[in-house]
């Protein structure tokens, strides 16, 4: 038996993971993917307290031999299922079940894509899911936002600010946004929408250098250094639903002490309700719910 089982080696999975291990406690981390969750993919992270740039791989790989060296083991499985017993928590996985005193979940959260054939290649590329990671790297360009929500006029309203030119692509002829932010929209120049239009096919040879949108039946081209994709993310907190309380989006119910509405098991990072999902905040709550296990 483990003292505490994270299931996810993100940034929030793995920082809980060093201040548990730091503290004394048998750690073991469930990782069904890969290590460092969305910011592996990230080329450069440049807005990590203390730590000018990096690359998200590299930035995952150190958090990683981090928590090895303090002895924390890593077990490449995806948790199925968690029942509460007398004893602590059983974690049902493909391979077999592992017990703990306490569970922390840093399963994270999946941006959702496109779906078009180059999307991956292109990813980092030309391609990004967050404005506020990456605008900074697209100073004086052009770019796009794909998506009508609130988050997207959001992103369309930050790189205005920063970027030459900002095309706002979404589905409908109106936004599903707020009709502040519309407001806002229409009333900045830089900022040209387009309406009723998808986005079809991503162009460029080693990086993104246009789009092609479907407009009311019929195609056009348009040349732009990043296309920012906002329509939107994932929760994958299915497996625990009878554990944990969910939101309606799949969310984990838990504020800033991380704590579920089941005593000893906790959330930390993007799976979790909140408003802020940064590489900063994951790594806080892992810090929290660390120490909240440690306490349980």
């Amino acid at each position: 038996m483990s003292d505490i089982i994270i299931v996810g080696a993100g940034c929030a999975g793995l920082t809980a993971a060093i201040y548990a291990a730091r503290a004394g406690k048998t750690v073991t981390i469930l990782e069904n993917e890969g290590i460092g969750g969305q910011i592996s993919t990230s080329p450069r992270v440049e807005n990590y307290p203390g730590i000018k740039s990096i690359s998200g791989i590299e930035f995952s790989d150190r958090l990683f031999d981090q928590a090895s060296d303090l002895g924390v083991e890593l077990q490449l499985a995806r948790a199925e299922g968690i029942e509460k017993n007398d004893n602590g928590f059983t974690v049902k996985t493909e391979y077999g079940d592992l017990t703990a005193r306490a569970v922390i979940l840093a399963t994270g959260c999946r941006h959702r894509h496109l779906g078009l054939p180059e999307e991956d290649r292109f990813a980092g590329k030309g391609v990004s899911y967050c404005a506020v990671c990456d605008g900074a790297f697209y100073k004086s360009k052009t770019v796009a936002v794909a998506g009508g929500g609130n988050a997207a006029l959001q992103n369309a309203l930050m790189l205005a600010e920063i970027c030459e030119k900002v095309y706002l692509i979404h589905r409908r002829d109106t936004y599903r946004a707020e009709d502040q932010l519309v407001g806002q929209i229409n009333a900045v120049s830089n900022i040209e929408p387009v309406l009723n239009a998808t986005v079809s096919r991503l162009n460029g040879s080693d990086k993104l250098e246009s789009v092609t949108v479907n407009q009311n039946g019929s195609e056009k081209e348009i040349a732009m250094d990043c296309l920012f994709v906002s329509i939107g993310q994932q929760a994958d907190n299915a497996a625990f639903a009878d554990l944990v309380t969910l939101d309606e989006n799949g969310y984990i119910v838990a504020g800033e002490d991380c704590k579920t509405s089941c005593e000893g098991v906790f959330a930390a990072g993007d799976c979790r309700t909140k408003v802020i999902r940064q590489l900063t905040t994951a790594a806080a709550d892992g810090a929290v719910a660390a120490l909240a296990a440690c306490l349980f």
